[in-house]
């Protein structure tokens, strides 16, 4: 079964820092899923953050290179993403998603993502 819950979320001021987390199940890791963070910023669409496939591959978003690292811990089942030099454009529901090929870094195929997470609140203030 897969099972995704976010933690993490919260209040920084621009230029802080903030590291989400997601517990899943043993089953995404050892069922090949690709894991990812994606947001959804107020009146826009949701879109990928970071995505890691079932080869540990990573890939980034233009918005966040350089600033957030996504990163998993497979003993642990978790999938976290340490978020830096943080602006207030940032300020996002952040979500944490599974599924296979269809987890793309494309937000045109964000809605076809079979597993998410509730989300967890980021404010970012100037």
């Amino acid at each position: 079964q897969v099972q995704l819950l976010e933690s993490g979320g919260g209040s920084v001021q621009s230029g802080g820092s903030l590291r989400l987390s997601c517990a899943t199940s043993e089953y995404t890791f050892t069922n090949d899923y690709y894991l990812g963070w994606f947001r959804q910023r107020s009146g826009n669409w949701r879109e990928p953050v970071a995505i890691i496939d079932h080869k540990g591959i990573i890939r980034y978003a233009d918005f966040v290179k350089g600033r957030f690292t996504l990163s998993r811990d497979i003993a642990k089942n978790t999938l976290d993403l340490q978020m830096s030099s943080l602006k207030p454009e940032d300020t996002a529901m952040y979500y944490c998603a599974a599924d296979w090929e269809r987890m793309t870094m494309n937000p045109v195929r964000t809605p076809e993502i079979g597993y998410w997470g509730q989300g967890t609140q980021v404010t970012v203030s100037s």
